[in-house]
């Protein structure tokens, strides 16, 4: 739920030992969490992108290079790039369950899920900056929230899946190994919506 954000950002750990004890199913937490919170980088996008358009340094005369989409694509954009950030959270759910097959206290896919969107929340919550769509400043605010959600993941994987640390650091680094593929992934699909989308749609 959105009241587990600000424990997540300001003590983790107690945060997930809460949510590991809530029996939360992926339908009411898709509803009360994903959906809200991958909202606020499609919205930001949409906003940014119509509004004040893509920065790309400057032309020949000293003109800001920017690239601009209308409005009616943008909403089809913004439909797909929705899409991909509530199916990325699914496949990761999917991906922490799997493996968990070996430890004994293997979580159902359902509490994977439910993780995984947690764990997702700083990337959500640095969706901000496309508000103002500088290159370097989404490449900047999305360093920052991937840094503290590999904090995250290795705060909150080893108890999640009742596992020591030494095996929490082998579970966290491949998980987050496919979680970059992933997001490297979703990185690059966004990039050419949201700046080649009018040339593309």
């Amino acid at each position: 739920m959105i009241h587990h954000v600000w424990g997540l950002l300001t003590h983790p750990n107690r945060e997930w030992q809460q949510i590991r004890g809530e029996n939360e199913t992926v339908s009411h937490f898709y509803g009360s969490h994903v959906l809200l919170m991958a909202a606020i980088p499609v919205v930001c996008a949409f906003i940014g992108t119509t509004m004040v358009g893509w920065h790309f340094g400057t032309t020949e005369t000293g003109m800001a290079k920017t690239v601009s989409v209308s409005p009616s694509t943008a909403v089809l954009l913004a439909i797909i790039f929705y899409a991909l950030i509530l199916g990325a959270v699914w496949l990761m759910g999917n991906v922490i369950h799997w493996l968990a097959r070996r430890y004994p206290e293997r979580p159902d896919l359902n509490h994977c899920v439910v993780f995984a969107g947690y764990m997702a929340t700083p990337m959500f919550l640095s969706g901000v900056v496309a508000l103002y769509p500088l290159v370097w400043l989404c490449l900047l605010a999305g360093i920052a929230g991937l840094c503290y959600t590999v904090y995250l993941v290795y705060a909150g994987l080893p108890s999640f899946l009742g596992i020591d640390q030494h095996e929490g650091m082998r579970a966290s680094s491949a998980a987050l190994a496919i979680g970059v593929l992933v997001l490297e992934a979703l990185l690059a699909i966004t990039v050419l919506l949201w700046g080649y989308g009018a040339s593309l749609v």
